[in-house]
């Protein structure tokens, strides 16, 4: 943890997930070795800080937060930032909030929602978060509604995939946002193939948005039907 340049106290906050991912088997993840977890959890959710988006959040929505990946650990990197789980599934819920407890972490929030109908959301985050969860059309259009103006999505991916990448920047165009970056990060030394996309909030997000929960799915935007 030491080359993203964390001090002392988040640190150990982040030492108390590990330790609380190691004895709680009902912890969300597969991964549940501490030298493992390091690596593939921490250290992937830890790279998000190459960007300036997610160094300079105050105001951050995780969404499928699940086992609090990259929202836990972003929480306890950004003492400065809140950080709100949003999760949908009320076990995954209680898993999150015995993680927030145990981490003494004043700047999250265990929010039991579905992000289309997070209405208490709309326009409130600067930055949205999202590792694991969707494709990149439906991801944009996830994020697009809780985003203030000049917000950003930063999606955490694996291998770059040009057919969800078109979706993606269909689905950005239609809903006012935009791609700006694509980095390659490699977080621990074994990584191959990450990615972490930012899109930025440059439009007002058109009525008729968030649609229902599970249209983005069901129904989703794509390079060939969002024009």
């Amino acid at each position: 943890m030491e080359r993203f340049g964390l001090g002392p106290e988040a640190t150990a906050s982040i030492e108390r997930l590990l330790d609380l991912l190691e004895r709680d088997p009902t912890a969300p993840t597969t991964v549940h070795d501490r030298t493992e977890a390091l690596d593939v959890h921490v250290a992937d959710s830890l790279s998000g800080l190459e960007l300036d988006a997610v160094r300079s959040a105050r105001r951050v929505a995780d969404l499928g937060a699940g086992a609090g990946f990259p929202g836990l650990v972003l929480a306890a990197a950004l003492s400065n930032a809140h950080v709100a789980l949003v999760e949908s599934v009320g076990r995954k819920c209680e898993w999150l909030q015995r993680a927030v407890d145990a981490m003494t972490l004043a700047n999250a929030e265990v929010v039991n929602a579905r992000a289309e109908a997070w209405f208490a959301g709309v326009g409130a985050h600067d930055l949205v978060t999202a590792r694991a969860l969707a494709p990149l059309n439906a991801l944009v259009e996830y994020a697009a509604p809780l985003l203030e103006d000049g917000g950003s999505l930063v999606a955490w991916k694996g291998r770059r995939v040009a057919g969800e990448e078109a979706d993606g920047a269909a689905a950005a165009e239609r809903l006012g946002m935009e791609l700006r970056d694509v980095r390659r990060v490699q977080p621990f030394r074994d990584a191959r193939d990450r990615h972490l996309y930012l899109y930025l909030k440059v439009r007002p997000t058109p009525n008729g948005y968030p649609r229902r929960p599970g249209m983005a799915r069901k129904r989703p935007l794509t390079a060939s039907t969002s024009g």
